[in-house]
């Protein structure tokens, strides 16, 4: 398989690139094209002849298949591609994190928030509750002094909830006075010969 990702350029880098590959570099002044990354292999700079872009690596919200054919018939699977560079014009703002939060297609425009499940919110105190009672565990600790503290708790809150219930007014009878049968229309009336 072949290593792939999207190239993602400003319209007016895009018309440069292209006049690039029509012309061929030895009549054109954008004779040379690089990449280069910094140390954190998220951000660098692209340069076109003497033009430099900012550009930033970035991760796509899900995974593009790569194919190409060789008779208009058959296609091959290429590559997975997970990523795009994205570049951008001097004065325009950084994207924010790591990850793309559009698709490379309409349907897939705002696809983390749209498409996937949230991440579920987690309470730092509780994660690291369990860690600690895991370990607390696996290094031969008992489950019952765990159990004891949180069955204290459960059994605080469930009768908090059955107090608030026994405080509750039951609920009023009908005033229809027919017996507890519901109200009847003429219209449920009807001629059972």
């Amino acid at each position: 398989m072949e290593e792939q990702f999207i190239l993602r350029v400003p319209p007016s880098v895009a018309e440069r690139i292209e006049r690039l590959l029509n012309e061929g570099a030895s009549s054109s002044e954008d004779a040379s094209l690089d990449l280069s990354f910094a140390e954190d292999g998220r951000t660098g700079t692209f340069m076109i002849g003497n033009d430099s872009f900012p550009a930033s690596l970035l991760d796509l919200p899900s995974i593009v298949e790569s194919y190409k054919t060789y008779d208009d018939n058959v296609l091959i699977k290429t590559a997975d591609i997970g990523q795009i560079i994205m570049i951008r014009e001097e004065g325009d703002p950084a994207p924010e994190g790591a990850e793309f939060k559009h698709g490379l297609t309409p349907p897939m425009r705002d696809a983390r928030k749209r498409r996937f499940r949230r991440e579920p919110d987690l309470n730092p105190e509780l994660v690291q509750r369990v860690e600690k009672d895991l370990l607390n565990i696996l290094s031969g600790g008992t489950a019952e002094d765990i159990l004891s503290e949180s069955s204290r708790v459960e059994r605080a809150k469930s009768a908090a909830v059955a107090a608030a219930a026994a405080r509750r007014p039951a609920a009023p009878e009908s005033a229809g006075g027919n017996g507890g049968e519901p109200e009847r229309s003429d219209s449920d009336d009807s001629d059972d010969s």
